[in-house]
């Protein structure tokens, strides 16, 4: 009996490109000797894609779909297909096809050779613009130089996880979920396939710098308390480049051109004032999670969906 792998697509307005990613997953199962299901996760779209995922699984038996109640972002859909995934190795990738379906066969060849998690890294992209390549890069060595995990730049949601790793994942109940560091942070054998991204069939990145820069402070605020040490380090610094200060305050009133007070208060109200707001700051990121997590909401919610419970 051949092994059953389940391939879960997470889609936020992604109507045009349902049809084409399941057609070309169809295509590259029928040169091997899989069996397989699609689980498509639908995030609160606001375009037609629910209905086009709904059309496409009637036409078969091994299509399935989950619909949000809302959008709850990318990663929670993902985390969402992963619970409801039941194959011998669950596949996560992209709706937009940048997530090329040809890989899969060599993924499944490094699972069959024992290595539980086969994960892919994007080759940079010389199509895209400068501003998103370069926020990219920011991105990873952010993330690596303030957190504790070591994620290689370009490292994609395109994975392979074995069930035992999906069964761990569900036992996961964070509710700002950071995949790409959980599956790092977890372990298990281990292997990389580097890829060249296939340009986007239809629609947009739905990565803006915005999200992007969101997503690493998920990240290093999961990960590590690094940020803490650094608020202490940054105080010293600070304090230390305020005293640098003094000569200029001496100069100034020796030579009877200060403003009275001026100089004293400016700097004090400047330097303690903008320190303060910075450590509240990373002090707040850090207690609005742990008021999040404690309110033990569900991390996601299901209105509708065609896969009976296991």
């Amino acid at each position: 009996m051949s092994k059953l792998v389940s391939i879960v697509i997470p889609a936020y307005n992604e109507a045009d490109n349902i049809f084409v990613i399941a057609e070309s997953i169809k295509k590259v199962f029928s040169t091997i000797d899989y069996g397989y299901e699609i689980i498509l996760v639908d995030d609160g779209s606001s375009d037609h894609t629910l209905e086009k995922i709904k059309d496409y699984a009637s036409t078969a038996e091994n299509i399935f779909f989950l619909e949000f109640s809302k959008n709850f972002g990318h990663q929670l859909a993902v985390k969402a297909g992963m619970d409801h995934a039941f194959g011998d190795c669950v596949i996560s990738m992209d709706c937009d096809m940048q997530h090329p379906p040809e890989l899969i066969p060599e993924m499944l060849q490094k699972w069959q050779e024992g290595f539980e998690v086969v994960y892919t890294i994007r080759e940079e992209d010389k199509n895209l613009s400068k501003g998103k390549r370069s926020s990219s890069n920011l991105f990873y060595k952010t993330l690596n130089w303030l957190s504790d995990i070591d994620l290689e730049a370009g490292a994609a949601d395109f994975r392979l996880l074995d069930q035992k790793v999906v069964s761990v994942f569900r036992n996961f109940h964070e509710n700002e979920p950071f995949l790409r560091g959980l599956v790092k942070w977890l372990g298990f054998k281990q292997f990389a396939i580097r890829y060249n991204p296939a340009a986007r069939f239809s629609g947009n990145s739905k990565y803006t710098f915005k999200k992007m820069l969101r997503l690493a402070l998920h990240g290093v605020t999961s990960f590590s308390i690094k940020p803490l040490y650094s608020a202490v380090y940054l105080g010293f610094t600070l304090s230390f480049a305020s005293v640098l200060y003094i000569p200029y305050i001496i100069y100034a009133f020796v030579n009877h051109v200060e403003v009275s007070g001026w100089a004293s208060v400016i700097m004090t109200i400047v330097f303690f004032g903008g320190l303060q707001l910075i450590i509240l700051g990373i002090i707040g990121i850090y207690v609005g999670k742990m008021f999040m997590q404690s309110k033990n909401r569900p991390n996601y919610i299901i209105r509708s969906t065609n896969i009976q419970q296991k």
